[in-house]
């Protein structure tokens, strides 16, 4: 969701906020609001307050909503709602260790604190007009809820909690198999190529991440490129050739299947919220880190597209399917040339040249947060996510498949 008007952003808040509330309800049936402490988990009343501490620093708190991302961040902030919201709840100061220590909010208390940011949320929003570059932090607010709603699906995945993402579809598991793979490839001419944003140009009524604001200019040589992500088929042949580890989640198994049959079925299963379930081989795979995708590409002769490729086939070619599974890309995640951090400056400065850039999305992100133009960024070791990847390959190459 990019272009938005006011009462565009009171439904938006409204609805996330409703489905935040029926992915935390999860937890509370699962009795898992006491999570294991990990890297990738939060305590969920942890996550329930931040999010409540969020959407109140950057709207009600913020005297300074109506000059946009040119506001003077040492201005101080109006006082929180509840007293100890800062040394609880802000993410940027309170150690991620910490988050199990801490004496937050239990479940009825937090569950109003939320409420009560929301309403003075949509109350401010109610005084609005379109085109006020206020609109900004209304827009991040929901952007930022909708990625740990996002978050909430990872978790519940990998402590196997019963879980349904009500707000997306199913993922390509449980849907009909596509008939696009490997082979099927888009050869791109050489171009020179731009990605950004000139932040300078958008209306107000446009808005883009800090990550994606300045330019960055490409010449790509001549390529050609999947039309979709690799498949668990295509990926389980490259593990039955290599002897390379198998996917988070995924389990092999025993099948009576002649051998001269085509693999319709194929010998592995995947853990869905806790679930076994059979793997569709047209699927794209999932669960795969950046250094997975690297280990298939060497042994099928190919490459990770770099983003510039991937952003200029995402742009350019009407058949080119991604929204399934996050893609890895070659990148590193850096600034495009005349980056200007936005107000919250924890978003991507502080994580260039440590992560890896991921485009697309996957099945579990939120259609608010879903845009060709997003870059998503992590450690090219996770597997938790919902990632996989897409071949590139240069002119006198061929793919394994």
């Amino acid at each position: 969701m990019r272009q938005a008007e006011v009462n565009i952003l009171t439904q938006g808040l409204k609805t996330l906020r409703s489905q935040t509330l029926e992915a935390f309800a999860h937890y509370q049936r699962a009795g898992a609001l006491n999570v294991p402490l990990g890297d990738e988990f939060n305590p969920p009343l942890w996550e329930l307050g931040h999010l409540a501490w969020f959407q109140e620093y950057w709207v009600a708190r913020n005297p300074q909503r109506e000059l946009g991302v040119s506001q003077d961040l040492s201005h101080p902030r109006l006082p929180s709602m509840l007293a100890s919201a800062d040394t609880w709840y802000d993410s940027a100061k309170v150690a991620h260790d910490s988050r199990w220590s801490l004496p937050l909010l239990q479940t009825t208390d937090c569950l109003a604190y939320l409420q009560k940011t929301l309403d003075s949320t949509l109350e401010h929003l109610e005084k609005e007009i379109n085109g006020s570059p206020a609109l900004y932090f209304y827009w991040l607010a929901l952007q930022h809820e909708a990625m740990h709603l996002e978050a909430s699906a990872y978790m519940a995945q990998a402590l196997d909690i019963p879980f349904e993402a009500t707000w997306t579809q199913a993922p390509q598991a449980q849907r009909s198999a596509s008939q696009q793979t490997l082979t099927t490839l888009r050869h791109l001419k050489a171009a020179q190529w731009s990605m950004g944003t000139d932040w300078q140009t958008l209306s107000g009524q446009s808005f883009c991440f800090d990550n994606e604001v300045g330019h960055r200019q490409t010449a790509l040589e001549a390529f050609s490129i999947a039309l979709r992500p690799v498949t668990w088929a295509e990926y389980f042949n490259f593990i039955r050739a290599t002897g390379h580890r198998l996917p988070l989640y995924v389990r092999e198994i025993a099948i009576a299947q002649p051998p001269s049959s085509p693999p319709t079925t194929l010998p592995f299963e995947i853990k869905t919220f806790g679930t076994w379930q059979p793997i569709n081989p047209e699927a794209c795979a999932t669960h795969l880190s950046w250094e997975d995708a690297q280990a298939y590409c060497q042994w099928a002769h190919c490459r990770l597209p770099t983003e510039a490729e991937w952003d200029m086939a995402a742009r350019t070619q009407d058949d080119f399917a991604w929204g399934e599974v996050w893609e890895w890309t070659a990148d590193n995640f850096e600034p495009f040339e005349g980056f200007t951090p936005h107000p919250y400056v924890e978003y991507s400065a502080p994580w260039f040249g440590t992560r890896k850039v991921l485009r697309g999305a996957a099945w579990v992100t939120h259609p608010y947060l879903r845009d060709v133009h997003y870059r998503n960024f992590f450690t090219p070791e996770r597997r938790d996510i919902y990632a996989g990847f897409r071949v590139c390959i240069d002119q006198d190459s061929k793919t394994k498949g």
